[in-house]
């Protein structure tokens, strides 16, 4: 992502035009559904987020995390906020580090869509997958910190959590390539690409064989920059933006993490082209290695068609992205710049297929 596009993804401004609804409505449902709340309230936008728009609740009683669907015709199982929630609640209650959710609305006519209210996890978010903020003695502890929890998430018993009806076990890749293939398609305002259309017919025909039964919560969206670290430690107190995630593959998941090695910093937040021994970053070797013994993994078997696949799953993304800002119901400043890099990342995608 750009410098430009990392400024407009940080902090709140004044809710943007069409995205305002009834502030009181809002109170007044709060002030019956969440324990300890009392008005009066402010409300102001975060700028990143861009898919279901978020929040910022300032009020007597505290600070709150809104999250919304967005205003406006939806593709049918997109945004569903009530998914979010309930994963939140489920790994809270498992001490997996997620905000708390305070309350869920299911009722169209207190601010025009479904939303939820969370608590406000103050701490620190990186934009930036090289952490210049932080000292080089310090990185490999973030990296690591980052590491463990992926690897505890995907050490969660889905069932004794209560999430056993979360997706379907079973034949992730297949469904997934099937699901994203079909959401490019559909969205023909987008338009179409070469590369996706090359990776719609040899994805489901490569699919590793050894892939086997393996299912967990996969949060399918897990990056730096959707984690909440501590102020001042390398300790990750929140993971954010859990709109994405299912009862999946794990090895998917960590693959779409550990695709930060191989994603340019201008898409989100990436480790392309970074000098990481000068950085004192962990080199993609060394960290898919931790995170196999953290999982008792000898190896890998189909990363780099891991790889394939989750390009190939954020190319579709940001393609959807391209066809809300086309139909304008995208929610983020940022929508244009991430349609602007669709083709690059069906590119990259392309550029995993093993040669030969």
């Amino acid at each position: 992502m750009s410098a430009a596009g990392q400024d407009a993804n940080i902090g709140t401004t004044p809710v943007r035009a069409g995205y305002a609804f009834d502030e009181q409505a809002l109170a007044n449902w709060m002030e019956a559904n969440i324990a300890g709340f009392f008005g009066p309230i402010s409300i102001e936008q975060f700028k990143g987020g861009q898919s279901n728009p978020t929040y910022k609740i300032r009020s007597s009683s505290g600070t709150y995390v809104l999250r919304r669907k967005p205003p406006g015709q939806l593709l049918k199982g997109a945004h569903a906020i009530e998914r979010e929630a309930k994963v939140l609640q489920a790994l809270g209650d498992a001490g997996f580090p997620v905000a708390r959710v305070h309350g869920l609305c299911t009722d169209d006519s207190v601010i025009g869509t479904w939303f939820y209210v969370m608590a406000m996890v103050e701490g620190r978010i990186f934009w930036d997958a090289t952490i210049p903020e932080v000292s080089a003695s310090e990185r490999p502890l973030y990296f690591d910190a980052m590491n463990a929890t992926i690897a505890q998430l995907h050490g969660i018993d889905p069932v004794a959590i209560g999430l056993g009806d979360y997706g379907r076990p079973g034949n992730y890749f297949a469904r997934q390539i099937a699901r994203w293939s079909q959401q490019y398609l559909d969205d023909t305002d987008a338009g179409r690409d070469p590369n996706m259309d090359r990776l719609v017919d040899w994805l489901p025909a490569n699919i590793p064989i050894d892939e086997g039964d393996e299912s967990s919560v996969v949060h399918g969206d897990f990056r730096i920059d959707n984690m909440i670290f501590h102020p001042t430690e390398p300790r990750v107190l929140a993971v954010l933006d859990w709109e994405l995630s299912t009862l999946g593959h794990p090895v998917a998941d960590f693959a779409y993490h550990a695709m930060m090695y191989h994603m340019p910093s201008h898409i989100v937040a990436g480790l392309a082209g970074a000098d990481l021994e000068a950085l004192n970053i962990p080199s993609e070797a060394d960290y898919v290695a931790a995170y196999c013994r953290r999982t008792g993994r000898e190896s890998i078997p189909g990363y780099r068609f891991a790889l394939a696949f989750n390009f190939f799953r954020l190319a579709a993304i940001f393609h959807g992205i391209k066809g809300r800002a086309i139909r304008g119901t995208a929610s983020s400043a940022q929508a244009h710049e991430r349609a602007a890099a669709f083709p690059e990342l069906a590119a990259l995608a392309v550029a995993q297929i093993p040669k030969g």
